[in-house]
């Protein structure tokens, strides 16, 4: 009983990223099937002493620019905290920056978010996951969205978003309550990167909708 008990005692969550640290370099990426992507994360309460949070970060930041992602959630490298972090240069050409209103964003922490809709518009792009690599498919999002929660020094963050950013923390904020953007695309659209490269690579999905047979939003 105590004996099964031990060998079957999960490490601590400082104990788990302390080991994930001790590596070095970027941290390997969990994909989808794993349970720790289908599981809503508790808010952080200070689970990791202020140093250790602070490398967290610093691997997390490291992973997602090696990937290369925007985002990076922090069940993705397999860890339970409530936790995500953003960047997106967008070295995007101009038409698809007008079409997807993709802005510049700065390296962000996100501890504990949360977003609500900001207005009834909604708009659909595909979308990619680090947790699902090789794949994409359309998602119909809210076009704006408040994000409410902490940044790593545990000051308030109340921010709208729009455009492609609010499908960034959207996005991230999903993998906190253990859900992957396929649970909110449009299955038809479904498509390998390979085929988004020969087909799909236009700066809106239009073209993708009339030949794969789905619907975007009025």
């Amino acid at each position: 009983m105590c004996a099964a008990a031990d060998r079957a005692r999960r490490p601590s969550l400082v104990e788990q990223v302390e080991e994930l640290l001790a590596t070095g370099g970027p941290l390997p990426l969990v994909e989808a099937g794993e349970p720790v992507l289908r599981q809503p994360v508790a808010p952080y309460d200070g689970e990791l002493p202020p140093a250790l949070l602070d490398r967290f970060v610093d691997a997390l930041r490291l992973t997602m620019r090696a990937a290369p992602g925007v985002g990076l959630a922090a069940p993705q490298v397999g860890v339970a905290l409530r936790i995500a972090v953003i960047e997106d240069p967008a070295p995007v050409p101009e038409e698809v920056r007008v079409a997807r209103e993709r802005v510049p964003q700065p390296f962000r922490v996100l501890v504990n978010p949360s977003y609500e809709p900001v207005g009834a518009e909604r708009a659909a792009f595909f979308e990619g996951c680090l947790s699902v690599p090789g794949w994409q498919a359309v998602v119909a999002r809210p076009a704006a969205v408040r994000l409410t929660g902490l940044d790593e020094r545990g000051r308030a963050l109340d921010e709208v978003f729009s455009g492609w950013p609010a499908r960034i923390v959207q996005h991230e904020t999903d993998h906190l309550d253990g859900v992957l953007y396929l649970d909110r695309a449009d299955l038809r659209s479904f498509s390998s990167n390979r085929a988004m490269a020969e087909h799909w690579n236009a700066p809106t999905p239009h073209g993708a909708a009339r030949a794969l047979g789905f619907r975007l939003p009025e």
